[in-house]
């Protein structure tokens, strides 16, 4: 059942729509972030390192630290060792592998990069799995002696389960195999397969030797001329960015700032959609409306504001709001409730014990949370059976039951709204990282299939009916939603087609 309450329609103040769309640009011109990830000894680092000496993007003083650094360690060709820009802890250098995510930048005359080197190791996904967090692209790398690995599968399928749809299969070490083609097809063949079984469709597959440069930046048509598609570089200047502009406004309160009798704003990054002064929003989980009447940043006034921008929100009238609460679109809101559906990857080795209650931290809102496993992936045959617990690195389905009233929107729609990480309250480690798929509900409630019931009603009779005992027992089954008298119309006359 939804009940949507109808409020009394607002005078909205002129601004000028070019404004958004001006903010937005400026937005979308952002840096492409990527991330590298594969199996260990797959070449990630030494790929980066080939990126960024390739891009001229190693300085003089960096270089001439690469080339001392890697005395005595020159391959074949006389080169340094490039996986030294990326490696930075002592531990990495010395045992030759990575172990933190390393951040790294670089540009080309068409297009602007931020990229993360991830590690291999499978006792550091966690570490990989932070890096895919806030990427638009993985670059997956194979050795192409070795083809698909584990590992290579359970990157693939963190990277897709983080919202990553765009994939470039680096097919690694081609040179080591005397530059087969029938070898690159077939690792090309079996990737997408497996890609398949994670809806991802978006792959580029290219043939390549980091250490040479090969098909990294330059042409390696000399070496493969049965290869005539992109260069790597190639590829992720084509690449796109990931939009949050899937949901309306959201701005998850991270401060209420109240320097004097006179001002009272909202602080927090906008997380998703637009907003301009004028425009009606709702404080949830309250469910109270406001209007917008000034945008504030640390320097000026603003008329707009787009995901990603830091802004003080000052509304029309006397609300109570704090900490941890989220201002929405009124006629877009996220879904609220204490039962929601989730994918998790465990990070810590005591894993996700059933029925423990976990600290659930998304934005600037922490709750008590109780987790039951529902099911985990198997790597090998690439099919979910059911578990009772998830050990440390499994991908699993879980249920999550919460204590109070929370707010999500489903992480496909929005990485930033739709992500938490769980906290165990004994330990404060973070037991696992996850990805909200949708909204539960008990007792035979609403489920995507199920017949919705839609009673569109005046704010004070909604609050009154949501009062009553009826709904007070079954309140994690209704999803009440404030909103103006036009778009009630609109549900309504929706409904009626």
């Amino acid at each position: 059942m939804t009940v949507s309450a109808t409020a009394t329609a607002e005078v909205l103040l002129p601004v000028e729509e070019p404004a958004i769309d001006q903010v937005r640009a400026i937005r979308d011109s952002r840096p492409l972030r990527l991330i590298t990830c594969g199996s260990v000894d797959d070449g990630k680092s030494t790929l980066i390192g080939r990126l960024l000496w390739d891009t001229k993007a190693v300085k003089e003083d960096q270089a001439a630290t690469l080339e001392r650094d890697s005395s005595g360690k020159q391959n074949d060709l006389g080169l340094p060792d490039f996986a030294l820009l990326l490696d930075g802890l002592q531990a990495e250098r010395e045992q030759g592998i990575t172990i933190d995510v390393a951040y790294r930048y670089f540009s080309t005359d068409r297009r602007s990069f931020i990229v993360a080197d991830t590690p291999g190791h499978e006792q550091y996904t966690r570490n990989m799995a932070t890096g895919a967090s806030t990427a638009d692209l993985a670059v997956l790398l194979v050795d192409a002696r070795a083809g698909i690995l584990e590992q290579t599968r359970r990157h693939a399928t963190i990277a897709s389960l983080m919202g990553i749809r765009q994939f470039v299969l680096a097919v690694n070490k081609i040179d080591l195999t005397n530059y087969e083609r029938a070898r690159f097809e077939q690792i090309t063949h079996d990737f997408k397969e497996f890609a398949l079984t994670l809806g991802v469709k978006q792959i580029t597959a290219i043939p390549m030797s980091a250490l040479k440069g090969e098909n990294v930046v330059y042409d390696g048509s000399a070496a493969m001329p049965w290869y005539d598609g992109p260069t790597l570089v190639e590829t992720l200047e084509k690449a796109t960015t990931r939009s949050n502009q899937t949901v309306g406004f959201r701005l998850p309160v991270q401060r209420v700032s109240r320097p004097g009798e006179s001002f009272r704003g909202y602080q927090g990054t906008v997380a998703g959609g637009s907003v301009k002064p004028g425009d009606s929003v709702v404080i949830l989980p309250s469910g109270m409306v406001a209007n917008v009447t000034k945008i504030v940043t640390f320097d000026l006034v603003r008329n707009a504001a787009v995901a990603g921008d830091a802004i003080t929100l000052v509304l029309d009238r006397q609300v109570d709001v704090s900490r941890g609460d989220m201002i929405v679109a009124i006629d877009s809101q996220p879904m609220t409730g204490r039962g929601f559906d989730a994918q998790l990857v465990a990070l810590q080795p005591e894993g996700i014990e059933p029925g423990k209650r976990y600290w659930l931290k998304s934005g600037s809102r922490r709750q008590r949370v109780s987790v039951d496993p529902i099911s985990q992936l198997d790597l090998k045959t690439s099919k979910w059976s059911s578990a009772e617990k998830l050990g440390m690195n499994a991908i699993g389905k879980v249920h999550l039951t919460f204590d109070e009233q929370a707010i999500f929107d489903t992480y496909e729609q929005n990485r930033t709204t739709g992500a938490f990480i769980l906290i165990d309250p004994d330990t404060n480690n973070t037991v696992a990282g996850g990805m909200i798929t949708g909204r539960r509900s008990e007792l035979g409630g609403i489920h995507k299939d199920d017949q919705r019931v839609l009673l569109s009603l005046p704010a004070d009779l909604a609050e009154k009916i949501m009062a009553t005992e009826l709904f007070a027992s079954r309140r994690q089954d209704v999803d009440v939603r404030h909103t103006s008298v036009g778009r009630a119309a609109e549900i309504l006359a929706d409904l009626d087609e």
